[in-house]
């Protein structure tokens, strides 16, 4: 079975954030916001997996759900170190696009799984 299109999204992205907040934490020792958004943004990817995996459409749904609010929540983050310029990188743009891609696959996974409940 092909891996879905959100799986492979999340992994490297959650691979990109470890990166990121390693950087920020060398480059600038800013350790509390680069926490946050270290664990928001792994776990989207930890959630989407679990979903995998469940064994009812309720507990598919709701792992969903909870990845979608990890996935807005390191948005908030990730908005949260550019706005007052915390940490100036080229990757946190970058971060910003895969995250507002991944919200979007996420808002329309939970959609037909709604609807086909």
């Amino acid at each position: 079975m092909a891996e879905s299109i959100i799986v492979t999204k999340t992994y490297p992205f959650a691979v990109n954030i470890v990166l990121f907040c390693f950087e920020m934490q060398d480059n600038r020792k800013e350790y509390v916001l680069s926490r946050q958004l270290l664990k928001s943004g792994t776990s989207i990817g930890a959630n989407i997996e679990e979903a995998q995996g469940a064994i009812s459409k309720p507990e598919f749904i709701s792992k969903v759900q909870i990845s979608l609010k990890e996935a807005k929540e390191t948005k908030y983050w990730l908005r949260l170190i550019r706005d007052p310029k915390v940490y100036s990188s080229n990757k946190l743009e970058s971060l910003l696009k895969d995250c507002n891609e991944i919200i979007v696959i996420i808002t329309s996974i939970l959609k037909t799984a709604k609807a086909r409940k």
